[in-house]
């Protein structure tokens, strides 16, 4: 039998995420005609984000898979994290800056600690180990330590020369966009290395079953659902914060960053349950590498286009918790192989770096 979602084309293959799209028409629907609480505005848009971040990614990949090897993978790495990027376009357009940065480092921080350690933990519940390719660890580790370096610069320049942080420092501000442009670089190349010199290691998945057409017109709909309601979630940003006396880093690191990584999390904890634990792996550092090395580098150059410029100088607290993220990630996967407990292990660090986020004053 069929279920209803069959032939619609804002459709995942996970079943909870489908019915999560229940949300998109009411969040949509409340935020543009009724007046309600914008807590639970901010909590209706978010629900709805995070099934169309599902859709939009599987369109991607169903879409890739028609392209061939190179078209298709180069697709794939650019729309990785599309989601966290549309959200971060709107909240830049409305002033709200610090949430981006907060936003950018919760993303780098929970895929590598949340998203690796539930899949970890996962699924290695009922097994000895599971095992991955230890040289496919080390070049997503690497690639995450080039992002710390690029991100503590700017903290480590401003302390030395003015003797504090100064974000709007001119500075600060061209030496965030000289940083964005190397990393931007040094992106291209690792596409470069990965899907050219390395093809062959790293093949799409078998052609979809679902055609071109309905490949894009998946696409484009996740797109501007998540844009319309990104604008709701945005709009409900100070309100929310006041209602649970949040500072703009905690609903940045955590709050924001969840959202827009939900569905990667759920498919990256499939992965492992089913032992594919490099692909779950892939997605869970991959990520954190896209976000460091090209989204928020574009979002640099986005924000002087717009003329309300944004810095790579990041709070102490969030390059301590990139740092630690990755260099407990190092240790966990130059083995190769993981167990359960070492899963405990990730999120027990990401907890502790929630909590410390947490009291961060308002």
């Amino acid at each position: 039998m069929t279920r209803w979602w069959g032939k619609f084309p804002l459709r995942t293959s996970h079943g909870i995420l489908n019915w999560l799209l229940l949300f998109v028409p009411i969040a949509l629907i409340l935020g543009y005609t009724e007046k309600i609480s914008p807590l639970l505005l901010f909590v209706l848009a978010g629900l709805g984000i995070i099934p169309l971040a599902g859709v939009l990614g599987e369109a991607t990949e169903d879409l890739a898979s028609h392209l061939g090897q190179g078209l298709g993978a180069l697709l794939n790495a650019t729309m990785g994290n599309a989601t966290e990027l549309i959200i971060a376009i709107v909240a830049l357009r409305a002033g709200h800056a610090e949430v981006v940065k907060a936003s950018l480092s919760g993303s780098i921080i929970g895929n590598v600690l949340l998203v690796l350690g539930l899949s970890v933990l996962v699924g290695g519940w009922r097994r000895d180990k599971q095992q991955f390719s230890r040289q496919t660890a080390a070049v997503s580790s690497t690639m995450l330590f080039i992002a710390v370096v690029a991100l503590v610069m700017p903290a480590v320049f401003s302390l030395s020369v003015f003797g504090e942080l100064r974000e709007h420092a001119k500075t600060i501000e061209d030496m965030s966009l000289w940083t964005s442009l190397v990393l931007i670089v040094v992106y291209l190349l690792s596409l470069r290395f990965v899907f050219g010199t390395h093809a062959a290691k790293h093949e799409l998945t078998p052609k979809s079953e679902r055609p071109v057409r309905s490949a894009l017109v998946a696409l484009g709909l996740a797109t501007i659902l998540i844009a319309l309601l990104s604008e709701i979630l945005v709009a409900q940003i100070d309100a929310t914060k006041q209602a649970l006396g949040l500072s703009d880093l905690f609903l940045g690191v955590v709050v924001v960053a969840i959202i827009g990584n939900a569905a990667e999390h759920a498919t990256a904890i499939f992965m492992a349950i089913e032992n594919k634990m490099d692909l779950a792996l892939g997605i869970a550092i991959g990520s954190s590498a896209q976000i460091a090395l090209l989204v928020a580098p574009l979002l640099v150059f986005y924000s002087w286009f717009i003329h309300k410029p944004m810095s790579l100088l990041f709070m102490p607290l969030e390059i301590a918790g990139i740092a630690v993220a990755v260099l407990i990630v190092e240790m966990i996967s130059s083995d190769g192989e993981t167990t359960w407990f070492e899963g405990v292990q990730l999120l027990a660090v990401y907890l502790i770096l929630a909590v410390a986020f947490y009291f961060v004053p308002g």
